[in-house]
């Protein structure tokens, strides 16, 4: 696994091989996938957009092999994301998140690359290169290795049980004061 780097990558041009991790790491169908490859081409023209993969230098192909990715934005609330989450942080005192936060938008790490740093070397290197003072970001609202990692970085619950359309699951909105905390 040494010869995984964290590098910046072409969004919209590798859009497929990111999907491919993302569905392998959330197990979804060939549906969902084509509906999110969609999203995933309009965010990759957001201003301000930031993404950054875990690539595999080993593998004989030329570009490398994704095995993990994120990307995120300064967030928008006119986005329908921002949206959804609004009543609840609003509900909470906590509207003021939704202006002046990057916004982790996707984060995935192939499953045989998991439990290994990339998915923190990604979210790391992603936040790092804003000048915003916080960021956010949805998780799936149950104790996850995820959500513990979000932790650790300084996110906190902002929001719970928030339900966004066309999902079974409930999430939670995280967030976090920038820079990152120094790694104890």
């Amino acid at each position: 696994m040494n010869d995984v780097t964290i590098e910046p990558f072409d969004l919209a041009g590798r859009a497929s091989e990111a999907l491919a991790v993302q569905a392998a790491a959330f197990g979804l169908g060939s549906e969902e996938v084509a509906v999110r490859l969609q999203i995933v081409g309009r965010h990759a023209l957001v201003p301000g957009v930031r993404a950054f993969g875990a690539v595999e230098r080993s593998d004989p192909r030329g570009l490398g092999r994704l095995v993990g990715f994120g990307y995120g934005m300064p967030n928008d609330r006119s986005h329908w994301w921002s949206s959804v989450i609004e009543p609840h942080l609003e509900a909470n005192g906590l509207g003021f998140w939704l202006d002046q936060s990057f916004s982790v938008t996707e984060l995935h790490v192939h499953p045989d690359y998991q439990g290994l740093g990339f998915g923190r070397r990604i979210i790391t290197t992603l936040c790092a290169g804003t000048r915003l003072p916080r960021t956010i970001l949805s998780a799936i609202d149950r104790e996850t290795p995820a959500r513990a990692l979000y932790r650790s970085l300084g996110y906190q619950d902002l929001a719970r049980q928030v339900m966004f359309p066309n999902t079974a699951v409930p999430y939670a909105v995280m967030g976090a004061q920038l820079p990152f905390p120094a790694r104890r």
